[in-house]
């Protein structure tokens, strides 16, 4: 961040206790809801159809959003590898045509694209880590130099932002109630991850920090550029190829993913019927995979990376939130299943702790981003209430047909 300069770890070590407490939440519910559908299964158990639609609502947004954000810093890495790409219309040209190819594979049932994702993973993980290891000796230690401490608004912004990188940490703690002795076991897996991610990124930061100094604010690809630095010129090539290997399995795996809840939203009557048509041939959802892909490359040529990264986590924290406050919903109601329910020590003010760190976060959101998030939820409560009659109409005849 420009404003925290060297103190940006302090804003991921922030983000790194919020997703904990977050996750621990999350821990909870999984162990008092069995039902599939993750966050907004637990939002809805707690507070009914309709807080559990929105929570689902804003969950696509969120994921949606993500996905553009991903895919237009894909296109920043191509324009650095391919610097004829940066001129003109061909950076929005090259990114149309690579998202609309992964729809069009798709559509036509490409499978085992979670295992391609992992390996694409991996390969970006590997020059991070030699960038690391290498690039320390490149380090100037007065690029790390606190000037003055760092406002809290400042550091709200940061977190704000750089909590994109821990978004999905969580996923697979959300089926907790499935996994043997949850008391031992959940907290040493949010321990683990939460201290890889950690300590990851934040050598990462120091590296590219301790490198470039001042020169970090603005950069486009700011891993590259350090890279550049430390390394040479192959260097920048390793990581710039590394960065946009793994974005692309990212975009693929999301490709393949987030169009099934448009899919469920259409099958369930919420949207459109036809969202939920399964192409005859290939029996994939063509229709929620071409809107969906044309919604992501509206959103990734017209918005930067930070915009829509901002906007991503305003919704996803804004799925939390709900989902916190539904731990302490449960609790209330005694909702469990067989057994006792997930909790660790000072369990009571976690959710409080975690909806007091989610609201501060969210502070640092300005007006036009607020006013992004109210919007989608507008349209998700009018969704919702346009599609009530024919969802009760449907559900009489659904309930004859068994």
């Amino acid at each position: 961040s420009a404003a925290l300069g060297p103190a940006a770890p302090v804003a991921y070590l922030f983000c790194a206790v919020a997703m904990g407490l977050i996750v621990l939440c999350f821990a909870e519910a999984g162990s008092r809801v069995s039902l599939t559908g993750g966050l907004y299964a637990y939002v809805e158990v707690a507070f009914g159809p309709l807080v559990g639609f929105l929570t689902g609502a804003m969950l696509w947004a969120g994921i949606t959003a993500a996905t553009a954000a991903v895919s237009s810093f894909f296109a920043d890495a191509l324009s650095a590898l391919i610097p004829a790409l940066a001129v003109g219309q061909a950076r929005a040209a090259s990114l149309v045509i690579v998202l609309v190819t992964l729809a069009a594979l798709n559509i036509a049932g490409v499978r085992g694209a979670s295992r391609f994702n992992v390996v694409m993973t991996l390969a970006k993980l590997l020059p991070l880590l030699l960038l690391v290891i290498l690039g320390a000796a490149s380090v100037n230690r007065g690029n790390l130099a606190w000037h003055a401490t760092p406002a809290s608004s400042d550091v709200a912004r940061a977190s704000a932002v750089l909590i994109f990188a821990f978004l999905g940490v969580e996923t697979a703690l959300v089926p907790s109630g499935e996994v043997r002795d949850t008391s031992k076991t959940v907290p040493r897996a949010i321990f683990i991850a939460m201290a890889i991610v950690t300590l990851l990124y934040l050598a990462i930061q120091i590296v590219t920090q301790g490198i470039l100094g001042p020169a970090l604010v603005g950069q486009k690809t700011p891993l590259a550029e350090a890279a550049a630095v430390a390394l040479g010129a192959p260097g920048r090539a390793l990581i710039l190829v590394g960065s946009a290997v793994s974005i692309f399995g990212y975009v693929s795996g999301m490709t393949l993913a987030v169009p099934r809840m448009l899919f469920a939203f259409g099958r369930d009557g919420f949207l459109p019927a036809p969202l939920a048509a399964v192409h005859e041939r290939f029996r994939t959802p063509y229709v929620a995979i071409i809107v969906q892909t044309l919604i992501v490359i509206g959103l990734a040529v017209s918005g930067s990376f930070e915009k829509l990264a901002i906007i991503a986590n305003g919704s996803i924290l804004l799925v939390y939130a709900a989902c916190c406050l539904a731990v302490i919903e449960l609790r209330r109601r005694r909702v469990q299943e067989s057994g006792a329910p997930f909790r660790v020590p000072f369990a009571a003010a976690i959710p409080v702790l975690a909806v007091l760190v989610i609201v501060w976060l969210m502070t640092s959101l300005t007006a036009e981003e607020w006013k992004a998030l109210l919007v989608v939820a507008a349209v998700a409560i009018v969704v919702y209430a346009a599609s009530l009659p024919s969802r009760r109409a449907a559900a009489p005849a659904s309930a004859e047909s068994t």
